[in-house]
């Protein structure tokens, strides 16, 4: 059971770590399309993650086995993953690409309902499946990279990106296939969906908001979600504009950190708080993105790939951190409707807006062909200082429960 799980888990993320990391660099070089509409492609992921509570809250929680439901989205997926490796306009690509993202970010917590309906303890067992996930992601940028060198300069100036589309379309559609064997994971009864949606849209945890601590915590969640829809929608692009080589291939050098500082998370928690441990997530994001803006493919492609591998406390230490400071402010009833409205807020509204000013950023800062990338970099590196700075008055410090003080 475990093997099949982690096959799921492998799929799962191969399927998006293939084509979305180049998104920005194959629509810019082979669309023509603007910083404006690569905020448009980008944004249908922040679409995607406020429609996907209610297809899994009123439709497979509800009617049909959440694997069946699974399959049907995956199969209906690769179809138009196809779709876009075939369209030449940035006009037929978007709604397509809309139309996808709104099947595929149901089956991230589709997929996890399914692991969990097989775990006997979910708490332990569930890391050990989701890091084949990670490793699904790494696969797909290292064979874009050093088996197929789609993202090499040459590949990248004859349109070759596109055929990411079509190897994720194929996976897709072998994921869709493969869901059908998986265990049936019948839906919830009724009383019990209606209480998923709830959660899931976080409406009975919106009275954490009456607490100070809480509020700032949530504001900025949502503030540094600008300067992280950076990173999503032009690190590639930035990359490969500078020819550096086998860019999406050590861009997985972010996925590797992210497991590796997951292990060191606990102790830094432990030791330090967690204040200081979402102020050292906030601080290696203006970290990161100063290294981009001074870095270059020659002498200093160090200062690049160091940037590229902070990825994992930049992630883990605000993000996964604020998970574990989410679940012990909540009380045993309001859980997973704490979870469900910081999701909504971050990769939601969070992420919509810092797409749209990471794409109006990046068409003030355009040059012939190319960007002004040391300029774009300094500008969310400056906005991650500031969220920092005004998140370390105003936040006081909490002793998480199930710790000591």
């Amino acid at each position: 059971m475990r093997l099949r799980l982690s096959v799921l888990m492998f799929l799962e993320f191969f399927v998006w770590g293939g084509w979305f990391v180049t998104l920005g660099s194959y629509l810019a070089q082979s669309l023509s399309a603007s910083g404006g509409q690569l905020a448009a492609a980008y944004s249908t992921q922040s679409w995607g993650a406020i429609i996907a509570p209610f297809i899994v809250g009123l439709i497979a929680d509800r009617y049909f086995n959440a694997e069946r439901v699974l399959a049907v989205l995956h199969l209906a997926g690769g179809v138009l993953l196809l779709l876009l490796a075939r369209v030449n306009a940035f006009g037929s690509f978007l709604p397509i690409l809309l139309a996808y993202m709104a099947l595929y970010m149901p089956t991230l917590a589709l997929a996890n309902s399914v692991a969990f309906r097989q775990l006997q303890d979910p708490a332990r067992e569930f890391g050990l499946l989701r890091v084949w996930g990670t490793i699904g992601w790494i696969v797909a940028g290292v064979a874009i990279s050093y088996v197929f060198a789609w993202d090499s300069p040459t590949a990248v100036a004859r349109g070759a990106l596109r055929n990411t589309f079509t190897m994720c379309g194929w996976a897709s559609l072998l994921l869709g296939i493969y869901s059908f064997t998986l265990p049936k994971t019948p839906p919830a009864p009724q009383g019990q969906a209606r209480k998923r949606l709830r959660n899931i849209l976080g409406a009975d945890a919106l009275g954490l908001l009456a607490e100070r601590n809480f509020l700032i915590f949530f504001l900025a969640s949502i503030l540094i979600c600008i300067p992280l829809a950076f990173y999503y929608q032009h690190a590639n692009q930035f990359l490969i504009e500078l020819k550096v080589a086998n860019p999406t291939g050590k861009q997985t050098l972010g996925q590797a950190s992210e497991v590796l500082f997951m292990l060191a998370l606990p102790i830094f928690l432990g030791r330090f708080g967690i204040k200081l441990t979402l102020l050292a997530g906030m601080l290696a994001w203006a970290v990161r993105y100063a290294l981009f803006a001074f870095g270059n493919a020659d002498s200093l492609v160090a200062l690049l790939l160091i940037g590229i591998a902070l990825h994992g406390v930049c992630y883990d230490f605000f993000f996964v951190s604020g998970q574990i400071y989410i679940d012990s402010k909540a009380g045993p009833g309001i859980k997973s409707a704490a979870q469900g409205l910081i999701t909504l807020a971050t990769y939601g509204l969070g992420m919509l807006i810092g797409f749209s000013v990471a794409g109006w950023i990046t068409d003030l800062y355009a040059l012939a062909g190319t960007h002004d990338w040391t300029r774009i970099w300094l500008i969310p590196a400056a906005f991650a200082v500031l969220v920092l700075v005004t998140f370390a008055a105003l936040f006081r410090n909490e002793t998480l429960r199930g710790e000591t003080a």
